[in-house]
């Protein structure tokens, strides 16, 4: 028989042991950890960088910021403090000298893996912007331009009118019974039928149900609010949404769009005398150039199209009119240029986008919202090619991740003023206004520049000279601030307005 002490000892020994492992196994792993970050830390070119302690050696930093939602501050603070370069990742470092628009963002080399979260719906859809060779990405510029193009875009007009006289009845409504209007809403609606009827030849229906159908903004919300945050994590995406399983069971915030489009290339096949939009000037290019244009082409730019154009619409519109009602000096001049261009006959009743770009002070009211509310808010990856690469005398070998942020270039005093910190139209009245337009970049620069850039000009010029034009704009509490979290997009929420028809319009 076993004594009592041996028994003790064959149930206390296996559990020291086996404590005394697991203290081992965390031993092991904190140190492989500390190892790892000093690595991480020191065993780089970059490592003289200033930046962070934490985003030295791990995303957590930027995953923390996007989190709280206003990274674009925290960006701009420490290039205040530490200058021109700021090392944000392992191997990222985000600059802000002039020099870096035109030596990163203009020139063709390859853009950061960021950017392949944007293949939508998963990633064997390869679109523009989730392109990250420059080679790949100018050919399908060049594939899908006749879509894209102002004279395209000026042909669609009588289309995006009738989306623009929806809107009007709406907010007539809205101004009759006065409704309280949240314009973050209101003007994704807009932008999402406007997006329909130039894609598609057909409106989503947004504006006239004043409803947001089938979740779409909300769902776009979440989707940017996932690839800025995973982002960081792009091998994490391929393994979940970005895996084509998912998208085979419609699991995605943008499986909806992504059905959309297949349903209006359905539709062209059985239909020839379908109106030219964008998706028979691409189907067209596929017909007569196969090698160059695949159907999978013409989806992920679809899809793309429609995915990406509507918030930034919405922030840059909300942007104008926020900043003229909290300027009311700017908002009175602008009144008086359009009243004074409608007495003269030079409006018409739906406005139309050459009537628009003849008031200059409210193009320099818009032009001013792309500067100081850019709607992307996330820095901008390019990859350090061969032989690497000197800005402002500090090289770069290849491999270093450098990145440009366009709230802080927009607000570069050296480019933009001493007041690039206040909202001022008047500063795009002045005689040489040359050198600011070099470093407006809201719509992103050389080859990854926003490939829908001409219908978003052609949009926000008309909705809101509409606007101007037509209805007294008042926030229900003027003295509250808006809200808005910058993840990838910086879309602004939280201010609700009420509105008045204008009676002598």
């Amino acid at each position: 028989m076993e004594s009592p002490s041996n028994k003790l000892n064959m149930i206390v020994i296996p559990a020291l042991v086996s404590s005394f492992d697991r203290y081992h196994a965390l031993s092991f792993l904190a140190v492989a950890l500390v190892i790892c970050a000093l690595s991480r830390k020191y065993g780089t070119s970059i490592k003289d960088v200033p930046g962070p302690f934490v985003a030295s050696f791990s995303s957590l930093w930027r995953v923390y910021h996007l989190m709280k939602g206003h990274s674009e501050d925290e960006i701009l603070k420490l290039h205040k403090k530490h200058g021109h370069f700021v090392r944000i990742a392992e191997n990222e470092v985000s600059v802000s000298h002039p020099d870096a628009v035109k030596q990163v963002l203009q020139a063709n080399i390859a853009k950061g893996t960021f950017y392949s979260m944007f293949s939508l719906p998963d990633y064997h859809y390869v679109n523009q912007m989730s392109e990250l060779d420059p080679t790949r990405h100018i050919q399908k510029t060049r594939n899908l331009s006749a879509g894209f193009s102002l004279t395209n875009i000026t042909k669609m007009e009588p289309y995006i009118d009738s989306v623009l006289e929806t809107f009007k009845t709406r907010f007539d409504e809205l101004s009759a019974t006065g409704s309280t209007v949240q314009f973050q809403d209101w003007f994704s609606f807009f932008a999402f039928d406007v997006l329909g009827e130039v894609t598609f030849s057909k409106s989503f229906g947004f504006v006239e149900s004043g409803t947001d159908i089938r979740n779409a903004i909300a769902n776009t919300g979440s989707l940017v609010y996932y690839i800025a945050v995973v982002g960081n994590y792009v091998w994490f995406h391929y393994l979940t949404l970005g895996n084509p399983l998912f998208s085979r069971l419609g699991l995605q915030p943008s499986s909806h769009i992504f059905d959309t489009c297949l349903i209006a290339v359905e539709n062209r096949k059985k239909n020839p005398e379908i109106r030219y939009d964008m998706m028979q000037r691409w189907l067209d290019t596929r017909a007569a150039h196969p090698d160059r244009l695949s159907e999978k082409d013409i989806f992920a730019a679809a899809v793309a199209n429609i995915g990406a154009g509507a918030e930034t619409i919405s922030a840059t519109a909300q942007a104008v009119i926020y900043y003229l009602l909290k300027n009311p000096q700017y908002l009175k001049r602008v009144r008086e240029e359009i009243d004074a261009a409608q007495a003269r006959g030079e409006l018409s009743s739906v406005i139309q986008n050459s009537e628009a770009a003849k008031l200059p002070f409210f193009q320099a009211c818009l032009k001013e919202a792309y500067r100081f509310h850019p709607g992307v808010a996330h820095n901008l990856p390019r990859i350090v090619p061969k032989g690497g690469m000197t800005i402002a005398g500090k090289y770069f070998p290849e491999g270093v991740i450098l990145s440009v942020n366009p709230w802080v270039i927009h607000r570069n005093k050296e480019i933009f003023g001493e007041d690039s910190e206040c909202y001022n139209p008047n500063r795009w009245l002045q005689a040489d206004i040359k050198k600011m337009d070099a470093f407006l970049i809201h719509w992103g620069v050389g080859y990854n520049q926003c490939p829908g850039r001409n219908l978003a000009q052609f949009e926000l010029s008309k909705v809101l000279t509409t606007i101007l034009r037509d209805y007294d704009v008042e926030m229900v509490d003027p003295s509250k601030e808006w809200q808005f979290g910058t993840r990838f997009l910086a879309v602004p929420y939280g201010w609700p307005c009420k509105i008045r028809r204008r009676q002598n319009v």
